[in-house]
């Protein structure tokens, strides 16, 4: 009986526990959850929370600025005086309705303004805006109701007149096209005036905005207007403009062609596709020589001189993409593509112009193979930006001098130039060498062309360098483990500069931005955001304040106004989130691992389903861009990311960083995967999940799915080869899966070209790459590959050549065409996010719709009885 109970006593003890573990293991998710996900798309989002960052918009004649802001409220306007520290309404939504249903005579409310954006005028002491009606609507137009379609009849009137009397033997033709218009534009857009003090509204009739033709590029002075025909340089005076802007091919416009020289692939138009192309002609009636865009050119601050980069592309290599939807047959679009390690590669040449001689000259900048040549440009105003009158300046004040910076082709020399315009004579002011590849920052002069701030990561971490302008080194501006990112203001006059910097607080992830004030003799740098968030930062032109947006991917957006000591002026808006969290939304989980080298930080995000139990166990699905020139982990508020979405299918969905993946740390970390570019990124991420699901046991290590687009793309075919028992299923879109064929910029770059030079001094460039297809055999899991048939960015062949070679590898694999689609998949996009969720269902979770429509994009259409479903 003692044995028995003995016996009994020994089991309870020994295998109860067991047995009870056994029990309490985690249940793994056997039903993919469609419903939830539907309710977290980015449509749906979009109606829960609207604006999450305040935009600076300058005013020209005060330190004021204006704002818009939209919430479930409807959308406010605000003018901010950041001297008095006050914000108020620019004016009564309340009032501006009643006003403008008066006017339009169709209702509008507070909450439902059609404003959508606004400028300035008189001086600032009035705002204009425009308004889309139906054309056939009545509309009150001072005391009379007139069509909507008739309120700027008399200015159009007046051009069409004006077209017949100058043109008559194209009379007919044109009178078709404006009956076609017409028939196609069914709403028409009206101005409006309101003045500030008065609140009273006009409406603005026979009034046509001024629209800068997408080919003109005009001079800081507006005299002088430059665009491409055919492929040569012409120049128009500021009448000849005006009258294009109202008739592209007025017979009164007197044009001047500048060069005779330009040809097709060495032209002085810019290279557009066909679709571009199309667009140019139909400004100008499908005339033949219509006009273009010139190259990129940046002019003298006195409009005396313009300088631009010519490029031959003649013996570039073509490539070719096939538009199977072009109506009536298909149709074949052909470019130049330079592909990595080839021998023939565009060669710039540095042109100066003189617009009075109208004469060029050609800057003796030649020194490195297959170079290239970059004109610095000075910065671009605030207020320059909210009157459109965005041109391109070089730094010099003077005409005399134009800086530009000229780097090899292995990109491990870089030089900054100065070229005299007068002789084309340039002088070497500063010199960079590096083994790796050289990153740069936009050059900047001050003290009237005596100084020159320039930023390197010569010590490992990227800092500004204070020279003379002789090029001579006169100090370091910032030192320290820590990255400088761009200068956001200056103050010359109290020789500070105010910087944009990540990775020097403390016990913050170092992607994290803030703003700093340095002084430009080194030291006293100090922070002016202080926050462990992520700060993006706008400074008006005078660098007397700055708007401060600041989150966290758990944390909701705020904005505040300060000042350059860092004092907070003005809280300008807060997100608020509360419908978002009331329709279940919970913040996505930061988390830190190690790299694995067992060192190195890495920093990533978790997004959970909202229905989360921890007591199941989730597959985990890893959303992948290795970089090397970005990584793709959020790090600000981002409820409409696409990856909340996923989540709820019942996935454990992670984005991680990766060494090689990021220029915002050191340059150890962002060069890593240098001469490695197909593989330096995997063992990270595998190292990641698997920390991860030692720590969750909610994690179901043994079904890991990946996926990304273009090089994340490529890294997610790349992780089911090299590690096919780890990685279990594979989505990878438009991947650039041979880089070979990839182009040279991004392939040479990241991976890296080797210079060879003979024994008769010639240089040549090698160039050797691991591809994806090299891996096919060791294939294992499920990998759906997808592309755009007319990507002329990562070219379909990249996914064509990985499909062939798993083919005769006999590996069962899937593949979907995205037709009519480039690099990105435009109206597509939807449709490819519930594909792959049923990939990754099906594959991970055992469970995935069969039905052949999409419900979930269905019930979002109204059906309605035309042809066509509303969107």
């Amino acid at each position: 009986m003692k044995r028995a109970f003995l016996a009994i006593f020994l089991v309870f003890v020994l295998i109860a526990p067991a047995a009870s573990a056994l029990l309490a293991e985690n249940t793994p998710v056997k039903k993919a959850n469609y419903d939830l996900a539907s309710r977290w798309t980015s449509q749906k989002v979009g109606k829960l929370v609207f604006d999450t960052s305040v935009s600076l918009h300058g005013l020209e004649f005060s330190d004021r600025f204006w704002y818009s802001y939209e919430t479930s409220q409807g959308r406010k306007f605000y003018i901010v005086d950041p001297v008095a520290k006050t914000k108020k309404f620019l004016f009564n939504n309340t009032k501006m309705a009643a006003m403008l249903t008066k006017i339009v005579l169709s209702p509008y409310d507070a909450q439902h303004l059609p404003i959508k954006t606004i400028k300035f005028v008189k001086k600032d002491t009035a705002i204009q805006f425009e308004v889309e009606v139906p054309k056939d609507s009545d509309v009150a137009a001072g005391d009379k109701i007139k069509k909507a379609g008739d309120i700027n009849k008399e200015i159009e009137d007046q051009e069409k007149e004006k077209e017949k009397e100058q043109d008559k033997e194209k009379k007919d033709k044109e009178k078709e096209v404006d009956k076609s218009k017409e028939a196609e534009s069914k709403t028409q857009t009206l101005t409006f005036e309101y003045d500030l003090a008065s609140g009273k509204l006009v409406l603005l009739e026979n009034y046509k905005a001024p629209k800068k033709p997408r080919w003109a590029n005009i001079s800081p002075d507006e005299k002088i207007i430059l665009f491409a025909r055919g492929h040569n340089l012409y120049m128009m005076d500021a009448a000849s403009y005006a009258l294009a802007q109202k008739k592209a091919d007025d017979k009164n416009i007197k044009e001047v062609q500048i060069t005779t020289d330009g040809e097709e692939y060495f032209s002085y138009a810019q290279t557009l596709n066909d679709e571009e192309k199309k667009e140019y002609q139909k400004d100008e009636k499908d005339r033949k020589d219509y006009r273009l865009p010139a190259i990129r050119i940046s002019w003298s601050k006195d409009s005396k001189k313009f300088a631009g980069t010519r490029e031959d592309r003649r013996k570039v290599g073509d490539l070719w993409v096939i538009n199977s939807l072009a109506n009536p047959r298909p149709t074949l679009e052909t470019y130049k593509y330079e592909m990595p390690g080839e021998e023939n590669q565009p060669q710039p040449e540095l042109l100066i112009f003189d617009v009075a001689k109208k004469a060029k000259i050609k800057a003796k900048a030649d020194k490195f193979k297959d170079q290239t040549v970059m004109i610095a440009t000075d910065r671009v105003l605030n207020i320059d930006r909210e009157k459109e009158k965005v041109t391109s300046k070089w730094l010099s004040d003077t005409p005399d001098k134009l800086y530009f910076l000229r780097q090899s082709r292995d990109l491990h020399r870089l030089d900054v130039c100065l070229a005299n315009t007068e002789t084309a004579e340039v002088k070497v002011l500063i010199e960079e060498v590096l083994n790796t590849y050289i990153e740069t920052m936009p050059l900047r002069i001050i003290a009237n062309g005596k100084e020159i701030l320039w930023w390197s990561e010569r010590d490992g971490w990227g800092h500004y360098y204070l020279y003379d302008e002789n090029g001579r080194l006169k100090n370091q501006i910032t030192s320290g483990e820590f990255t400088c990112q761009g200068i956001v203001g200056l103050d010359e006059k109290a020789r500070l500069i105010y910087v944009s910097a990540c990775g020097r607080e403390p016990n913050e992830d170092p992607y994290f931005m803030h703003l700093y004030r340095v002084n430009l003799g080194g030291g006293g740098m100090q922070l002016l955001n202080v926050g462990d968030a992520m700060h993006s930062t706008e400074m008006n032109d005078a660098a007397k304040y700055f708007v401060d947006n600041f989150s966290r991917v758990n944390a909701a957006p705020k904005s505040q106004l300060r000042d350059t000591m860092g004092n907070v002026l003005l809280d300008l808006e807060a997100t608020d989130v509360s419908a978002l969290l009331d329709a279940g939304f919970k913040y996505p989980e930061p988390f830190k691992v190690k790299a694995d080298d067992g060192i190195t930080d890495l920093y990533g995000v978790m997004y959970k389903p909202f229905d989360f139990d921890p007591a199941k166990k989730y597959p985990i699905v890893a959303y992948v861009y290795p970089g090397p020139q970005t990584e793709s982990v959020t790090k600000t508020f981002n409820p409409r990311n696409l990856n909340v979405a996923l989540a709820q299918f019942g996935f454990i969905v992670i984005e991680v960083g990766n060494r090689g993946g990021h220029p915002q740390r050191s340059k150890w970390y962002h060069n890593f995967g240098y001469g490695n570019l197909r593989d330096y990124g995997l063992a990270d991420k595998k190292r990641a999940i698997e920390q991860l699901a030692v720590k969750y046991p909610f994690i179901d290590i043994d079904k890991v799915g990946i996926y990304g687009h273009s090089g994340g793309g490529f890294m997610s075919t790349a992780a089911m080869l090299v590690y096919p028992d780890f990685f279990k299923v594979a989505v990878s879109s438009s991947g650039n899966h041979e880089n070979n064929i990839y182009n040279r910029w991004w392939s040479e770059k990241h991976h890296g070209v080797k210079e060879v030079v003979d024994k008769d001094g010639k240089v040549k460039y090698e160039y050797s790459i691991e591809k994806n297809s090299e891996l096919v055999k060791n294939l294992k899991g499920h990998l759906l590959l997808v592309t755009g048939d007319i990507d002329n960015n990562v070219h379909p062949a990249n996914t064509f050549r990985m499909a062939n070679a798993l083919i005769r590898a006999n590996k069962r694999f899937d593949f979907l065409l995205m037709p009519g689609q480039r690099h990105g998949y435009g109206d597509m996009n939807d449709y490819f996010f519930w594909i792959r969720a049923d990939y990754f269902s099906k594959h991970l979770i055992g469970d995935s719709e069969t039905s052949v429509d999409i419900t979930q994009l269905n019930t979002e259409k109204e059906q309605v009885g035309d042809k066509k479903p509303r969107k």
